[in-house]
């Protein structure tokens, strides 16, 4: 019976050795966020995959606030454990319909981590990279007022629930908009 105690007390201090290990890690991460290094959103972060289909999420309307955690900003953005806020109106949400989706062909660029490209120049209503041309939907273009339509970097995902739409990422800034592609450039 003397056994069980000994193996108890090695479990525990081989946990309490790996937290406080751990430490030094999640200080510099804090929880908090805002665009640097080692913070939990923006600073350079690519999410490898887009959001998860929604799987049948009600439409409700957009929230009034992104912000999640102190520090973070207020638009939909990405967690560096890949957790996408605010990608969860659902399926229904009239805002998405398009009448002809993908009527300018569907973008063959690349998706994701692997493809990050820096905005050629334009504006929200039609900004371009790589002899590609994409236009921000009119319902989030007041979450991309800071940016940088000649020089940010944008990673493209398809919107796994809305067709016709795809998410621009902005990896400096942590934060997402909905798109549609236009076409070549």
């Amino acid at each position: 019976m003397r056994l069980i105690p000994k193996l108890l007390v090695v479990s525990l201090t081989l946990v309490s050795v790996s937290l406080i290990l751990s430490l030094p890690a999640l200080a510099q991460h804090g929880g908090h966020g805002g665009g640097g290094g080692g913070h939990a959103v923006g600073g350079g972060y690519v999410p490898k995959h887009g959001p998860p289909p929604a799987r049948g999420t009600p439409a409700r309307p957009a929230p009034q606030n992104y912000r999640d955690r102190e520090g973070h900003p207020d638009a939909p953005h990405v967690h560096h454990d890949g957790t996408w806020v605010g990608h969860d109106a659902g399926r229904d949400d009239a805002r998405f319909h398009l009448d002809h989706p993908w009527e300018h062909g569907r973008f063959t660029g690349g998706f994701g981590r692997g493809h990050i490209w820096r905005i050629g120049g334009g504006g929200p209503g039609r900004f371009w990279f790589g002899g590609f041309a994409f236009g921000v939907a009119s319902f989030d273009l007041a979450l991309c007022g800071d940016w940088l339509w000649d020089s940010d970097q944008v990673v493209i995902y398809e919107d796994p629930d809305h067709d016709g739409w795809y998410l621009a990422y902005n990896p400096r800034l942590g934060t997402y908009v909905h798109v549609q592609y236009f076409g070549p450039q």
